[in-house]
């Protein structure tokens, strides 16, 4: 807030800092019909005025805090009589929009898929120095405000680069900063870039945040992970080796990470592979999703890794969705899945259909930490229409990829019909 009126009250001491470039002119300099207003000004531009000692503080202290909690899509609307760039994009969205079926019972999920979200790229301050060797990896994640205590973890974990997408409210974007400036692990970090995605719109944007992040990773290679994993220690070393054994510079492919999980808050994180396998076999640990989902990570083939001792390539089968490292042109994610279900699914069919070879990584491994189930899965498993639009959504998904890959795509129809 700058440059803001006070009411009359005697002059502030100068450590109380009316600013000097806000004073007002001797009174000669205004012409004779123009009195010296008895105003007075505070310059409320550093957060340490906040600490300012005079008796409109409260009120000011408050004012600051209000907008700093502020629904900024309030702002949203046009100047009166201020033309925009964007009004040409603003016609072609309220056109596409407009072409949408209000009474299909699936037109929210449909709409989500064209909502354009503020966003404040780089939110705290990033520092990146590219690496000689051109095998710099960036891990990709995206979260909410209820995953936030996992980032010092997995900092601890990642010593590379990390790109961010944070599905956050203006609110709890202050929250956040204030939750990062109140931590060592955080502050000591300059190569986490943060971008927040500010909340609008029914659904968890799981795949538009996911894209955000990936367009800000200025590294040649991208590990595409989740927030709710810690990835081994040491997977950022050997990852970059990877690209070089692997040739990743001149092939297509997906490198596998294994996923486990642990249904315990407290882990004694393996520090090898050998450790690991043996607290699978005490039940400490299990393959990711063993219990509920097991085809999503079935081709990765498990029996296999745990003797392996060299990369081994698997082949794409149905709901298969690994997490992977690829370059960093490799595609998107589709921004019509929202919330649950088939998120991740379908980029790796689309990574499958451009003919990337999926190789799993021998002695490479990440584990899922427990945690309360979102909003979206609880919605997903309680409302039934939910299901049916997420089954609608794949079905279409299904028949653009015939249309783009031709009879390359046959076989994920097949594979569809028969899981």
């Amino acid at each position: 807030l700058s440059s803001l009126p006070l009411s009359p009250s005697p002059p502030l001491s100068p450590s109380h800092s009316l600013s000097p470039s806000h004073s007002l002119p001797p009174s000669h300099s205004l012409p004779p019909s123009l009195p010296l207003p008895p105003l007075q000004v505070i310059h409320w531009n550093s957060p340490k005025k906040l600490r300012v000692k005079n008796k409109h503080v409260e009120f000011f202290r408050n004012l600051y805090l209000t907008f700093l909690e502020y629904d900024g899509n309030l702002l949203r609307r046009e100047l009166f009589g201020c033309p925009s760039e964007t009004d040409h994009n603003s016609e072609n969205l309220q056109k596409t929009l407009s072409e949408l079926d209000e009474d299909d019972p699936c037109y929210e999920f449909r709409r989500e898929r064209f909502t354009v979200h503020r966003t404040h790229l780089y939110f705290l301050h990033y520092e990146y120095e590219p690496s000689t060797d051109h095998t710099d990896v960036t891990l990709v994640a995206q979260l909410s405000m209820d995953r936030l205590q996992m980032l010092e973890a997995i900092c601890k974990h990642w010593e590379g680069p990390i790109s961010l997408a944070l599905y956050l409210s203006d609110a709890e974007a202050q929250q956040f900063l204030r939750y990062t400036q109140g931590s060592e692990v955080l502050m000591s970090r300059g190569n986490v870039g943060y971008h927040i995605v500010y909340k609008e719109g029914q659904f968890y944007p799981v795949n538009l945040l996911r894209n955000v992040a990936m367009r800000q990773v200025n590294t040649p290679y991208m590990f595409l992970s989740d927030i709710d994993f810690l990835p081994m220690y040491g997977l950022y070393e050997y990852l970059r080796k990877s690209v070089v054994q692997l040739d990743m510079a001149n092939s297509k492919k997906a490198l596998v990470v294994p996923a486990f999980e642990t249904l315990r808050y407290r882990l004694s994180y393996p520090k090898s592979k050998a450790e690991l396998l043996s607290q699978l076999d005490m039940g400490t640990l299990f393959t990711f999703r063993y219990h509920v989902w097991t085809k999503g990570h079935a081709p990765t083939n498990f029996a296999k890794w745990r003797t392996a001792t060299t990369p081994y390539r698997v082949q794409w089968e149905a709901d298969f969705e690994p997490y992977v490292m690829v370059r960093r042109d490799s595609p998107e994610y589709d921004r019509r899945f929202v919330g649950f279900g088939w998120n991740k699914v379908a980029h790796i069919m689309e990574l499958d259909a451009q003919e990337y070879e999926f190789v799993v990584l021998p002695n490479a491994y990440m584990i899922h930490m427990p945690h309360a189930p979102s909003f979206d899965i609880t919605k997903f498993r309680s409302n039934k229409q939910y299901r049916v639009c997420l089954k609608t959504l794949k079905e279409e998904f299904q028949q653009n990829m015939s249309r783009r890959y031709g009879f390359a795509a046959l076989k994920y129809m097949t594979a569809e019909n028969n899981s």
